[in-house]
């Protein structure tokens, strides 16, 4: 196990690999050896700079990320990069694709990508996605970027483990944008449409004054020449200009106290909802029985009231 800890602290893939999948496991066990490991290496919980990149299926989120993962490196940042990919309702499994699409920048060194599935877990997020992330700041990467599974008002669960949120958005009419969820649209701190390109061009420009438009709305206070911009990751122009936005946005939060005080607080929501889960975890363990006493009731027919349920949870 020394070997493997000081493998991460060093960079190696595999040790990283390794730890990531005991924090992914189902088994407690598991789960005890990487929370072990960042509680020993708790004053590395504040390095490192995390986005979160999110969108609805085929806007290109893999892309994105590669463009902007290379570019980073070519600035010298070492990257890491967690996947997520939906599970199937059926077999539980996923295809765990995104690490192929991202060729290049998988290629390079100091870069860390791995695919995760959902487990079928709201929020597009996999299992301890946040401690993933920790795992990461801990080995030393500079960037780590998270992807998450598509729009859906639960994924503003999302902002609870980063530091800038970006949205990115196809070329569209308005009637399509009246589509996006207003829960995501409001916590995202930038807006890219994607695929700014050829016969999309046009429509990206189009669709990026109609999301000014939408966001001033929601956020009167945002800096629209600094958050929102049309960007395509064939050509890669202007990627320059939205990183230099989303550091200006870091350093201001860096500047008013907020950074840190935010990343408390995404702790505070993480803990309070693995408490929970596990309370409820050790309530279902406690109960099992009595469960499956109602359970082999209701296979007959009977009707179970919640007074029922609440009186069998008490006794």
């Amino acid at each position: 196990m020394k070997n493997l800890e000081e493998g991460i602290l060093n960079k190696n893939i595999a040790a990283l690999a390794r730890m990531v999948t005991f924090n992914e496991s189902t088994r407690l066990e598991d789960n005890i050896i990487a929370d072990r490991f960042i509680e020993q290496h708790q004053d590395k919980l504040n390095n490192s700079i995390v986005l979160s990149i999110s969108g609805i299926p085929g806007v290109g989120k893999s892309s994105f990320i590669e463009a902007l993962g290379v570019y980073l490196h070519s600035l010298g940042c070492s990257i890491a990069v967690f996947s997520i990919d939906p599970s199937s309702e059926l077999t539980q499994g996923s295809i765990l694709g995104d690490k192929t699409r991202m060729t290049e920048l998988s290629s390079l060194d100091h870069v860390f990508i791995r695919p995760s599935p959902t487990s079928n877990r709201l929020g597009g997020l996999g299992i301890n996605t946040h401690k993933n992330i920790e795992l990461a700041k801990i080995a030393g990467y500079d960037i780590i970027l998270v992807e998450t599974v598509g729009v859906g008002q639960s994924e503003t669960i999302v902002k609870n483990l980063c530091d800038a949120f970006i949205l990115l958005l196809m070329p569209a009419s308005g009637d399509e944008l009246q589509g996006i969820k207003k829960g995501i649209m409001e916590v995202a701190d930038f807006y890219i449409i994607h695929k700014a390109d050829g016969e999309l061009l046009n429509a990206a420009k189009l669709s990026k004054k109609e999301i000014e438009n939408s966001v001033h709305l929601l956020k009167s206070n945002l800096n629209i020449s600094e958050s929102i911009f049309a960007f395509s990751s064939v050509e890669k122009l202007g990627l320059d200009i939205i990183w230099k936005s989303i550091m200006k946005f870091i350093d201001t939060k860096k500047g008013n106290k907020t950074f840190y005080a935010t990343r408390i607080q995404q702790r505070i929501h993480w803990f309070k909802e693995t408490y929970e889960r596990m309370m409820l975890m050790h309530y279902l363990k406690k109960g099992k029985e009595k469960y499956k006493v109602l359970e082999d009731e209701m296979k007959t027919g009977r009707y179970i009231s919640i007074n029922e349920i609440q009186e069998n949870i008490t006794n």
